[in-house]
């Protein structure tokens, strides 16, 4: 059986992605550029960044058998957490209401957790792909050693903005990347070529931390996402006063970018849109907390990744901020 990009395309959109491209396994052009990163030790402790890199660079590694690489975009911008549900005190990109309000949560994090509410519509547009013909057709929702970004723009989904982040025309970069690999030979869309951020450097110019070397080039180790979710221990001193208020992720080269302040709009997937699980909270609110109570509260939230002791470091670091600055 044959099967063309456009029936695989309407059954993603009728999942609810809000985009999808086709590309192939093909070895990316940028292997030399992640090895000079990683030797630069800017991925910090992701040590799994080193192990994976080989099939990074060359995804036909990925899985054995794939012609085909189906991409797709998940919209989870949602309209801030505030008491009514709709917009914050502060206005809707969220820039001013930190700790003093609530802390700050990277918008990815306030739904449900987005890798199993993604994998669920992901397998199945795999299963669409199986009952078409495909013995291969393996999904990926953010995980495993897929150069998601890189894929995305050869399926002609967008271009890589200087914040190292897709970005779409028209819609902007509040999404998530998920990818099927399958053995079906579908034909490949056009790669996006054009670079459409020109001379805006509003990205690198905001992050708090300037975790920006360069335009395109993230030193993981000095971004507040990186800081609040990957690494063990203590967050450095010399960056705990430039946190921002943010105590899980961070959202600040998205929510300066034109293209998010003009074109984005709020998820049609009900998951993602914000629960307010830290709404009203106080500096002590996990140093009061156990285990046994985090775990009931937070188990199978994104909230769940770096555990009690990382919320509670993460709380003293954004309070600091608020405190001082």
């Amino acid at each position: 059986m044959t099967l063309t990009a456009e029936p695989v395309k309407a059954r993603a959109l009728e999942l609810d992605f809000i985009a999808c491209g086709i590309t192939d396994p093909s070895p990316t052009a940028h292997g030399d550029e992640l090895d000079r990163w990683l030797a630069r030790g800017y991925a910090g402790t992701m040590r799994y960044l080193h192990r994976q890199a080989g099939r990074r660079k060359d995804p036909r590694a990925i899985v054995e058998g794939a012609k085909a690489v189906v991409v797709v975009l998940d919209n989870y911008y949602g309209l801030q957490d505030g008491p009514d549900g709709r917009d914050g005190p502060d206005g809707p990109d969220g820039r001013d209401r930190g700790v003093g309000t609530e802390p700050k949560v990277a918008m990815y994090a306030r739904g449900e957790d987005y890798h199993r509410v993604m994998a669920g519509r992901l397998e199945k547009l795999a299963e669409f792909l199986r009952q078409n013909g495909a013995r291969v057709a393996r999904s990926f929702a953010d995980a495993g050693p897929v150069p998601e970004r890189e894929l995305a723009r050869r399926a002609g989904l967008g271009w890589i903005g200087k914040n190292t982040m897709l970005v779409r025309p028209g819609v902007g970069s509040w999404f998530f990347i998920g990818s099927i690999f399958t053995d079906l030979e579908l034909p490949a869309d056009q790669p996006f070529e054009l670079d459409r951020c020109g001379s805006c450097t509003r990205c690198l110019d905001a992050c708090p931390t300037a975790a920006f070397v360069e335009p395109r080039v993230l030193d993981a180790t000095r971004c507040i996402s990186y800081l609040t979710i990957e690494q063990k221990g203590p967050i450095p001193d010399e960056l705990v006063g430039s946190m921002d208020g943010w105590v899980f992720g961070c959202d600040v080269c998205n929510e300066v970018c034109p293209w998010n302040q003009r074109f984005a709009s709020p998820t049609r997937v009900e998951a993602f849109r914000p629960q307010g699980r830290l709404r009203g909270v106080d500096p002590d609110f996990f140093d009061r907390m156990d285990d046994a109570e985090f775990e009931r509260r937070f188990g199978g939230t994104p909230l769940e990744r770096p555990g009690l002791a990382g919320m509670r470091r993460n709380f003293r670091a954004a309070f600091t901020r608020s405190t001082h600055g």
